[in-house]
């Protein structure tokens, strides 16, 4: 899968998924279940039939045999909740080191409704003629935190202290990120729900539909029958 390696996805109106290496594939996963009894692949048939029996069961080591690593750029409101995934392994562009860019913010194409129904989620779109005003009053905003920002550092203020100017949740970071298959499943099963949140639920889709499903074919259609299709 080494054409995969380099491959960038874009996301969002900035943002992008790009996988730097990655470790593994389906035989991977069954010649460590067979290391159980020194065995190694018996033929394309028997080793998927394997892989299937292992997700069906839920018997979850061997595929973490099989490792991501992935360099993302996604506003704050998206790290927020990809952070929550403890068993991923991160590191962050640091704002104490690298100055921010005009743009380096998230503005989103349309502006949802708060669901009734659930209190964390949106539901719909508002009216488009109330939007045009918010995304104007959003652009606002940024410029004139983006000039505060830039007058701080201008005034010599330290980098780390002067982007508390800057709007916190729709700023952009670049994260490199790594997972196992096990974990990246468990990511994807929530992440790319209907119910999840609409921007972590674009990076969640570019990852399975750009990288894991041509990396791991048969991992993939056993997850789409026994774990997306049963949930």
């Amino acid at each position: 899968m080494t054409e995969l390696i380099g491959k960038r996805v874009n996301v969002l109106d900035k943002g992008w998924i790009e996988l730097q290496d990655m470790m593994g594939n389906d035989l991977a996963i069954v010649n460590a279940a067979r290391v159980s009894f020194m065995g190694e692949s018996k033929g394309d048939e028997q080793d998927k039939k394997l892989l299937f029996y292992l997700l069906r069961h839920r018997h979850t080591s061997p595929f973490e045999q099989v490792e991501f690593k992935f360099r993302v750029r996604a506003p704050v409101l998206v790290w927020w909740q990809w952070a929550r995934h403890r068993m991923w392994h991160y590191n962050a562009q640091s704002g104490r080191y690298v100055p921010f860019e005009e743009d380096d913010f998230y503005v989103p194409d349309v502006w949802r409704k708060q669901s009734k129904s659930n209190k964390q989620a949106s539901e719909g779109e508002i009216d488009p003629a109330g939007a045009g005003e918010l995304s104007r009053e959003l652009l606002a905003h940024y410029e004139q935190g983006f000039k505060l920002y830039q007058r701080a550092l201008q005034a010599g203020v330290a980098k780390e202290q002067a982007r508390l100017f800057l709007p916190g949740f729709s700023i952009y970071y670049t994260w490199v990120a790594k997972t196992d298959a096990h974990n990246l499943m468990h990511f994807l099963s929530l992440r790319a729900a209907p119910d999840a949140q609409f921007e972590i639920r674009q990076y969640a889709q570019a990852i399975y539909e750009h990288f894991f499903c041509p990396a791991l074919p048969w991992t993939a259609e056993a997850f789409e029958k026994y774990i997306l299709k049963a949930e």
